[in-house]
């Protein structure tokens, strides 16, 4: 269930003031195989971690909030349903839900991400619309972040085959606000999405959080123009954890804006002069197929739930430490069984007291 739509959601609905984020909302579906079971089982769930009973959004708030929606033409878009973008569904952490205006076919093309300095220079500002033109020429919708200077740059030479805007926002909360006309002229060809609600203002740490979309939604990235600490180095570091590519245009070793780029080449990105570049490394992966990260429950996961003993509780707890730990290995060390090990580490997720990460990896906050 998405938060409220309002003006700025200062009091978010039971669900989401208890799920910390997408990998918990996809371990409890898988958990208990469906919505309505997950959503029964949260009171018990969150007592047993240590949290409060939740407050669960009536039906009549979650219609509410589509018919929001849909005033302003924003479609919600749930994971596993047709229009959701087949690449994003696979991360890790992939929004349940999406918040979509604009041409929703454009988000089924092989995307392209093309991200840089915000205070671009010329140089970096011609070269993106010579790579987001041919790659959008070639067949690639652009994916960028519609911030100030290489993104809008990126957002601008691609308008006329599509391009994809990913806000770190509510879809009527535009960052910057003299971009809102650069969205309208996206909407006819192209297209915007969020992960959060209408009325939901963007704040320092969604923007590094909003990245992964960027890099989520395409098959690589290329950095045009990044600095030694930027968020375009974030928006790389996630697309190699998400098997992404990762390209980056070289640049003066004179110029501050091209040292994040340059040290990029040094850890083994791929230095591109041109949109051939790109597109010869691309072109292999568009035809391999696209396969689930979630493998199928075993026949111990389809068995009834059974309340952990206090004593096998502690022991899985005991294993945890804030240093990350794989998931199997709890299982292994544990001597339970996967069910058991992941009932409670929802528990403990639902109580604010686990963080989960890339790869199956677990620790305490």
């Amino acid at each position: 269930m998405p938060r409220r739509i309002g003006a700025s959601c200062p009091t978010p609905c039971g669900v989401c003031a208890i799920i910390p984020g997408p990998r918990t909302f996809r371990a409890l579906i898988n958990h208990f195989g469906g919505a309505r079971a997950a959503l029964e089982a949260l009171p018990s769930l969150a007592r047993r971690g240590g949290a409060s009973a939740p407050q669960i959004c009536s039906r009549e708030d979650a219609e509410r909030e589509i018919d929001a929606a849909r005033e302003l033409d924003v479609a919600l878009i749930a994971i596993g349903e047709a229009n959701y973008p087949q690449r994003l569904q696979m991360i890790d952490d992939a929004p349940p839900l999406l918040a979509v205006r604009g041409h929703l076919p454009t988000l089924a093309m092989p995307a392209v991400a093309v991200v840089g300095s915000r205070n671009a220079s010329a140089a970096g500002m011609k070269l993106t619309q010579i790579f987001a033109r041919g790659l959008s020429e070639a067949g690639f919708a652009i994916v960028s972040g519609l911030a100030r200077g290489i993104d809008a740059a990126a957002h601008r030479a691609s308008l006329a085959n599509g391009t994809i805007a990913v806000l770190a926002g509510g879809l009527d909360r535009i960052y910057p606000p003299e971009h809102g006309d650069l969205l309208d002229e996206i909407m006819p060809a192209g297209a915007a999405l969020t992960e959060m609600p209408l009325g939901w203002e963007p704040r320092a740490r969604d923007f590094p959080r909003r990245n992964r979309l960027i890099s989520g939604l395409a098959l690589g990235v290329v950095i045009v123009e990044a600095a030694k600490r930027s968020g375009s180095l974030i928006t790389a570091r996630l697309a190699l954890e998400q098997g992404r590519e990762v390209f980056a245009v070289p640049g003066s070793p004179l110029d501050p804006r091209a040292e994040g780029t340059n040290s990029l080449i040094k850890q083994g990105a791929t230095p591109v002069t041109e949109t051939a570049d790109i597109v010869a490394v691309l072109e292999p992966i568009m035809g391999v197929a696209l396969t689930a990260r979630e493998p199928e429950p075993t026949d111990d996961e389809r068995a009834p739930d059974v309340d952990p003993a206090a004593d096998e509780r502690a022991r899985i707890v005991s294993l945890l430490s804030p240093a990350p730990v794989q998931v199997d290995d709890l299982v292994r060390l544990a001597k339970s069984s996967p069910r058991v090990v992941r009932l409670v580490l929802l528990e403990l997720e639902l109580a604010g007291r686990l963080e989960r990460h890339g790869g199956g990896l677990v620790s305490l906050v």
